[in-house]
């Protein structure tokens, strides 16, 4: 396999380690569009990582053939597919007013689920749910939401596929923006293969403690996003990564960390700053 002679990743440290990239040019600017896949994923590899989690607006843009060689040959996996730019580019929400509008959401999501049975991955429900809409109150958007997540919860068990909720922080969504609110409504859909992902940018926003916030997730933790306190890589900003990743190790979170940070001061650099930071801070935080 073409990644067999590259440099060894981080899995011998703990938690395997990748990086999100957008499939498609997009507004959201945490993930960076990718001119020249093959290029990042030769460079994803070169830097150390396992594995690349990919933005995806519309999986039917995505040309599973050609994304599947690629991976074999540089040896990585794809542990999660992000769903947010349906929202984002198209205004598809799972809560939004119009039921047209829901259901398209549905579909697309359901797409995404097939696309991620091709690698065993989680499909994450992050800005995809949307936000409160003139009309629409609070309880009512948590119902439809709750009846949308069990619908493609059954459809996901089918593959075998996992869903993770993403609490978001208040700017981006007034719709579960803290873990517990995460955990209240993975409760109700009462499905053992929905989860949480945490984000770190977003919960040190939100959360009163990190650290609490990954204990009370416990074995509903299915990914974590890392992202300093500025959005930017780890160790360019000032959260305190030595105690979140404590935290991890203490609750016997064994999946990966996804590095969903703006491509500042550029993507090259801000996938070397992860590294780094990973070969460093990994080291000192064994699992």
């Amino acid at each position: 396999m073409g990644g067999s002679t590259l440099t060894p990743g981080f899995e011998g440290m703990g938690w395997p380690l990748a990086f999100v990239l957008s499939w498609q040019p997009t507004r959201f600017e945490a993930a960076a569009a990718v001119h020249d896949l093959e290029r990042t994923l030769e460079r994803l590899r070169a830097l150390g990582y396992a594995g690349v989690e990919l933005a995806v607006r519309d999986p039917a843009m995505v040309p599973v053939p050609r994304l599947r060689s690629l991976l074999e040959r540089y040896a990585l996996r794809i542990p999660a597919i992000g769903t947010g730019q349906a929202w984002v580019e198209e205004g598809l929400s799972l809560t939004h007013p119009d039921a047209v509008v829901r259901r398209a959401a549905l579909a697309r999501l359901e797409a995404h689920l097939e696309l991620a049975a091709e690698w065993g991955s989680l499909v994450i429900i992050g800005l995809i749910r949307g936000r409160l809409m003139a009309g629409v109150d609070r309880g009512r958007a948590l119902a439809w939401l709750g009846e949308a997540i069990a619908h493609l919860a059954d459809r996901a068990a089918a593959y075998p596929v996992r869903l993770a909720l993403e609490p978001l922080n208040r700017y981006e969504t007034d719709l579960l923006n803290t873990v517990e609110e995460t955990l209240a409504l993975i409760e109700r859909v009462g499905r053992s293969h929905v989860g949480v992902l945490l984000d770190t940018f977003h919960a040190n926003i939100e959360e009163a403690s990190l650290e609490k916030a990954i204990a009370r997730a416990g074995d509903r933790l299915f990914h974590v996003h890392i992202a300093d306190s500025n959005r930017w890589a780890p160790g360019w900003g000032h959260l305190d990564f030595e105690s979140v990743l404590k935290a991890l190790r203490e609750a016997g979170y064994g999946g990966w960390l996804s590095a969903e940070v703006l491509p500042q001061p550029s993507l090259e650099e801000a996938m070397a700053q992860v590294a780094r930071w990973a070969r460093i801070a990994l080291n000192r935080s064994p699992v």
